[in-house]
């Protein structure tokens, strides 16, 4: 995965965010509806979004040195997080707008051509979202995947603008306009308390997702016929690197040859399983009471 890559989705990503802000605040001053003002202010969130993925997203892409010796793959977290943190403050400026509107209503004007534009931007964020959603997969990229998922959401929230707008234009009734407008507020503030949510989980080195973790228990579990054990199965994950230790158990009277033979089976085992992966082993005989009485090893134990 290079940095070359990885610049060129956030490239992307940030010329959709210019092309639909510039869209909608057009839509908005043909129209002067506080819902599609509210979806133009969510376009600067993505651009401020997109800019800071551009950022960490060419930390996280530099190989492992002296002073990072996981990588830098953490950086991502930062991207996704200060992504939500500004999704919220738009969110609320939103809010500030629509309550201003609900109690000084006005009509809305050139509803057609103003529908128009909004949703060629509404066009424009779904193809970026998809091919940044693939990207993300692709390179198994935090950033990439927030990103997505917020464009995906814009395209969403525009969806319910524009229903309200058109039912402020057949009802005549122009507090519709700020109501939407205070929902796609509601709907924004949570997509944000998602993405922080997940960049937290990821900076403080929360376990891989159950399922990974089921795949790696199938995997090692493998292995008992050969008369292995494992306990302290322990996982992480830093930006796209995952990272997984573990403590394997074999009889005392092996060879040091044959165990670290074993270990170097376990590892590709792994990293063919979950790539991309960093896996330690720790070797120990079993039968030993100190194998398994480890205090420190206590609270991720998986005997």
């Amino acid at each position: 995965m290079s940095s070359r890559t990885l610049a060129r989705y956030a490239w992307l990503s940030i010329a959709a965010a210019l092309a639909t802000m510039a869209l909608k605040a057009a839509a908005w001053r043909l129209t002067g509806s506080v819902g599609l003002l509210s979806d133009a202010l969510e376009s600067l969130v993505n651009l401020a979004g997109a800019l800071m993925a551009l950022a960490m997203l060419s930390v996280a892409a530099r190989p492992p040195d002296e002073d990072h010796a996981y990588g830098h793959g953490k950086a991502e977290y930062f991207s996704a997080g200060v992504e939500g943190g500004l999704i919220v403050i738009a969110a609320a400026s939103i809010a500030v707008a629509a309550v201003d509107r609900l109690l000084h209503p006005r009509p809305i004007e050139q509803v057609g051509l103003g529908l128009a534009v909004s949703v060629v931007a509404s066009a424009v964020n779904l193809g970026v979202a998809l091919v940044l959603m693939r990207a993300a997969r692709e390179h198994q990229s935090v950033t990439l995947r927030a990103n997505a998922h917020h464009l995906l959401t814009d395209v969403w929230t525009s969806a319910g603008v524009l229903v309200g707008v058109l039912l402020v234009a057949l009802t005549g009734w122009n507090r519709l306009d700020p109501l939407v407008a205070l929902a796609v507020a509601a709907n924004i503030v949570w997509t944000g308390w998602r993405i922080v949510a997940q960049a937290v989980a990821g900076l403080m080195d929360a376990a891989l997702p159950a399922h990974e973790v089921a795949r790696l228990e199938r995997l090692l579990g493998a292995y008992a016929a050969e008369g292995i054990e494992f306990h302290a199965l322990r996982t992480r994950r830093g930006g796209a690197q995952r990272f997984v230790s573990v403590h394997v158990l074999v009889p005392g009277d092996w060879s040091v040859q044959r165990g670290h033979d074993l270990l170097e089976r376990i590892e590709a085992d792994v990293r063919r399983e979950l790539p991309p992966v960093m896996v330690f082993t720790h070797l120990e005989p079993l039968g030993d009471p100190s194998a398994m009485d480890d205090d420190d090893l206590r609270p991720g134990r998986r005997d």
